[in-house]
């Protein structure tokens, strides 16, 4: 029988205040009232018929993302968290995570989340320049944006910081300025990641400019070297932690552990005693949901998915991946994979040893021809 870990729970909020240009999440803009009320009703019923994809796992990590799920009451927050408890089990230290945006009424809700067993706070900078805040369509500004982390701090000493760098008009200098003003207020966690712009969003159709490839690999390289030196280590290609606190929940993704998603237009992917991986997309039109209507989809992921899908998340963390791992993540044995393992080697991205692999400088450099090799 096929060895089941604990699993987490993403819960997917879809409102947003406005749908910023860059941005290609399932998210509604909200012009009225949201109906929370009854979308955490849903989001139970919902969560109720996942359970028996579960098979007596405990729940260990909790991730509330959207949209923007501070714009939600700390009652409808607690109630939601309340709701879920009573209905499984629930770890006594989960790791329950919110996002949140920086505006002054939604940090002023963060004490109300504390008490309600919100334990992890992510909070969505992406800059600390009230200029290029405007260029890429935020509702906020920096000194919204410094309240928030004070407030912040005060509550929670789990707190992340989400970083852009490579936004439209950003000089290395800005870059490097928005990292130094992370670090004077010392997080315990940095999400810094490249703006990319993909096709179905509003910056692809006006073809915003962004900064050329090698200003973006200066601020790359430089900012690497800051982090570092300020105590964060880097343990994903876009995550940096100081010491015990990595995100768990998203270490559970890149390990390619399981999770139940719901919420309109949540992914879950929910591996079975017979080693058998079942994903789940739920619908989402938010009218269609709030009517009872949650699964658009769930299919059993085909070998080679599986394999592709391992190594996409995998390949993503600064750590030696253990063959054992592969075949208990996967059910496959790595003999299925020799091939591809000996072109990757070949080709300077792969280092194999007797009980793992690791990925080189190169392998990283060039993430994505890596991948193209688990394709095949």
């Amino acid at each position: 029988m096929f060895k089941l870990k604990p699993i987490s729970l993403y819960i997917h909020i879809p409102w947003c205040l406005r749908k910023c240009g860059y941005c290609d999440f399932h998210s509604y803009v909200s012009k009225e009232i949201i109906p929370e009320k009854k979308y955490i009703e849903h989001l139970l019923k919902d969560f109720e018929k996942d359970l028996y994809l579960i098979n007596n796992r405990e729940i260990n990590t909790i991730f509330i993302g959207g949209g923007t799920p501070s714009l939600l009451t700390a009652n409808s927050i607690k109630k939601l968290l309340n709701g879920i408890k009573k209905r499984y089990m629930v770890s006594n230290n989960a790791e329950i995570t919110i996002e949140a945006n920086p505006k002054t009424l939604e940090y002023q809700r963060f004490i109300h989340y504390k008490n309600s067993g919100i334990n992890r706070f992510s909070l969505g900078v992406q800059t600390f320049n009230s200029n290029l805040l405007k260029k890429i369509e935020r509702t906020y500004d920096s000194k919204e944006v410094i309240n928030a982390i004070i407030e912040s701090k005060k509550i929670s000493d789990n707190l992340n910081l989400d970083l852009m760098y490579g936004l439209p008009g950003q000089l290395l200098e800005d870059a490097l300025s928005d990292l130094q003003f992370a670090i004077k207020y010392n997080p315990s966690h940095i999400s810094w990641y490249q703006l990319t712009i993909e096709p179905n969003t509003i910056f692809y159709a006006k073809k915003i400019k962004l900064p050329d490839e090698e200003t973006i690999f200066n601020m790359l390289i430089k900012g690497n070297k800051l982090l570092k030196k300020s105590g964060y280590k880097k343990y994903e290609i876009s995550s940096y932690s100081k010491l015990n606190y990595q995100c768990q929940h998203n270490l559970n993704y890149w390990e390619f552990g399981d999770y139940i998603g719901i919420g309109c237009g949540a992914h879950g992917k929910i591996t079975q005693k017979n080693g058998k991986i079942i994903r789940t997309i739920k619908n989402k039109n938010i009218n269609d949901f709030l009517t009872g209507n949650y699964l658009n989809s769930i299919q059993v992921v085909s070998e080679k998915d599986k394999i592709f899908e391992y190594f996409m998340n995998i390949f993503r963390l600064y750590q030696p991946i253990l063959k054992k791992h592969f075949r208990e993540k996967t059910n496959i044995d790595e003999s299925l994979i020799k091939k591809n393992i000996q072109i990757a080697i070949r080709e300077g991205f792969l280092i194999n040893q007797l009980d793992y692999w690791y990925t080189t400088k190169k392998g990283k450099n060039f993430l994505n021809l890596l991948l193209e090799i688990f394709l095949k």
